[in-house]
């Protein structure tokens, strides 16, 4: 296959494209990403030189320059990663969230039914969302495919548009998409302003250790890996049009990750 991953130079894109390389080497990868802030090339050492990887510096919001990496590539399938992705930074400024969440995966859709107009069915477009759109972790459990969305920010606001610009798509035009919300990552390569790098690198440098609020709010946790495994196996594999979570399913507080952190640095 011929994959279009947007936003391959961040935390999740770096690694699926490693693992994705290493698992599928008879595979192209072309790595779209506007590079801001979260976005790294040397997340990407070690693949840059194989000839079946190719990078592309763009805007998903420019039609031109994604009309250029379809007819140049050939693209076969999508794996859309590409977001602007932290809750604060949604909180200070809405505005990029709208703009590149919603108007991005617009013309993302776009681009692609345009070119695989001819034979929509035999293409498919995997859109990476997020468990935010259901809302805070409670009492009641952990989501399912059954969960309303109930987004509590601009990020996951603008996520949740996004997820039904891709559910629409396939109900409206006939796409083949689908859509995955996996819970909070962790791995290599994760920008360090996330909860697990930040208190790993505050604790190694014995600094005060900033915890939101007062700890006690629940996550899952999954590895960064996990998570590329299960998309590759629901890329291959899944029915079209349909909504898949992922996670490792066991919520921990917040402070008992911060604990558990020290406890580990503190064996050191």
């Amino acid at each position: 296959m011929v994959i279009l991953i947007t936003g391959g130079a961040g935390f999740i894109g770096s690694n699926l494209i490693h693992y994705w390389l290493a698992q599928n080497p008879g595979d192209t990868i072309v790595n779209f990403d506007a590079l801001t802030y979260a976005g790294n090339l040397a997340n990407l050492a070690g693949v840059e030189s194989k000839p079946n990887y190719h990078f592309f510096q763009g805007d998903l919001r420019k039609q031109e320059q994604l009309d250029e990496v379809f007819e140049q590539f050939s693209i076969d399938s999508v794996i859309h990663l590409a977001a602007e992705s932290h809750v604060d930074r949604s909180i200070n400024d809405p505005s990029p969230f709208i703009d590149s969440n919603i108007r991005g995966t617009f013309q993302l859709l776009e681009t692609a039914r345009n070119h695989w107009q001819e034979d929509l069915k035999d293409h498919r477009f995997l859109h990476v969302s997020t468990d935010e759109v259901y809302g805070t972790l409670g009492k009641e459990g952990l989501f399912t495919e059954q969960t309303p969305f109930a987004p509590n920010s601009p990020y996951s606001s603008s996520k949740a548009s996004s997820d039904h610009l891709v559910r629409a798509w396939h109900h409206t035009f006939g796409m083949d998409t689908l859509i995955t919300h996996c819970s909070n990552n962790y791995g290599p390569y994760q920008f360090p302003e996330k909860l697990i790098p930040l208190m790993v690198t505050k604790a190694l440098r014995e600094e005060p250790l900033p915890v939101y609020g007062n700890g006690q709010q629940e996550r899952d946790w999954i590895h960064v890996e996990d998570h590329c495994r299960a998309i590759e196996r629901i890329l291959r594999t899944s029915t079209p049009g349909k909504t898949y979570l992922i996670g490792a399913g066991r919520p921990q507080k917040n402070l008992d990750v911060v604990h558990h952190i020290c406890a580990i640095l503190d064996t050191l």
